[in-house]
């Protein structure tokens, strides 16, 4: 975990990094003065810096969750895997054009259980951000991903998807190699899919490139994303004209893992160390890979020929619609 002064604050995080910055003056005032014990000072100190981090969390607004989502040092796809996993084997390639470093996937075990996970991948500085597209996947990501999971299930292993896209890659380029097609494709295959499949948005959870690899038996959140068709400083550009209105959208739109679980949309929601995810990747890591495999759990029994029918009723019905009475001039 990156410490202070490496660690990066967001603006309501700053009553902690206060706290950090007396931490590092008492540690050079015990560096210069031996004979005065700082050690309960700094103690203080940080029994505080846990409580400010509480106390903020608990009063967080929509657009806080959503730049929390977005926290330079949250723990993206390849961290949860490195945490969660063992014997990870990336799988490169969609056989077609070319390897999508936005996506990544493989086989991996968790818990003693061979299985299939795959996620968007972002980067952790400007070079690796470019690398990875800023976690924004082609075409051939999509179809990276539908191979991996068409593997799966030759090999009658479970799938596991991480979500955390700002969306699909919307260039001209990823729009003559079938942008949109190769998210439909890969909703409908996953409908289809034999094995058991688990999604959970870990991060940014945005428009079809979230959906493209969304489908799934059981579909988690974490407590501090966000999960909907439109990023909050789009929405305020078309309906204000301006991103000023990023709060605002943010809290209509209902994209908090709270608003997705009441709306039915999830299934549950993955509470995450005090602060967020970013403040702790170990424990971040063990509290999403116990929901993980008690998700598998629930679903693993399920015949084969059942899962197909299951996921299109649970898809079917999300949503809120009101059917009018048939009255005998429509007869």
């Amino acid at each position: 975990m990156p410490q202070y002064p490496n660690r990066q604050f967001l603006d309501f995080e700053q009553p902690i990094k206060e706290l950090y910055e007396h931490i590092e003056e008492n540690k050079k005032l015990a560096e210069k003065n031996s004979k005065i014990d700082y050690k309960g000072i700094i103690q203080q100190l940080e029994d505080s810096i846990v409580d400010k981090r509480k106390e903020i969390t608990e009063r967080l607004t929509p657009w806080q969750r959503v730049q929390l989502s977005r926290h330079p040092d949250r723990p993206y796809t390849l961290k949860y895997i490195e945490k969660m996993t063992t014997n990870f084997v990336e799988l490169h390639g969609d056989r077609n054009v070319k390897d999508d470093k936005a996506m990544v996937g493989g086989f991996a075990e968790l818990d003693g259980q061979t299985v299939m996970i795959i996620g968007q991948q972002k980067g952790i500085n400007t070079k690796t951000r470019q690398l990875r597209n800023f976690g924004m996947a082609n075409p051939e990501g999509y179809r990276k991903a539908l191979r991996l999971m068409k593997l799966a299930e030759k090999f009658n292993k479970p799938v596991i998807t991480l979500i955390d896209t700002p969306g699909a890659y919307p260039g001209l380029e990823a729009e003559e190699r079938g942008q949109g097609e190769a998210i439909a494709r890969n909703i409908y295959e996953m409908v289809r899919l034999k094995v058991p499949i688990i999604c959970v948005i870990i991060g940014e959870g945005a428009s079809g490139g979230a959906l493209g690899i969304g489908v799934g038996d059981k579909v988690l959140m974490m407590e501090n994303t966000w999960y909907t068709v439109i990023s909050p400083e789009s929405c305020s550009s078309i309906l204000w004209r301006s991103w000023d209105k990023k709060e605002i959208a943010a809290e209509q739109l209902r994209l908090t893992a709270k608003d997705m679980h009441s709306f039915g949309l999830v299934d549950d929601i993955v509470p995450e160390p005090v602060g967020g995810a970013h403040w702790d990747y170990a424990e971040a890591a063990q509290i999403l890979k116990g929901y993980i495999s008690k998700a598998l759990s629930e679903v693993k029994d399920m015949p084969a020929e059942s899962r197909m029918d299951y996921r299109i009723e649970k898809f079917g019905k999300m949503g809120f619609w009101d059917e009018l009475p048939v009255t005998d001039a429509a007869e």
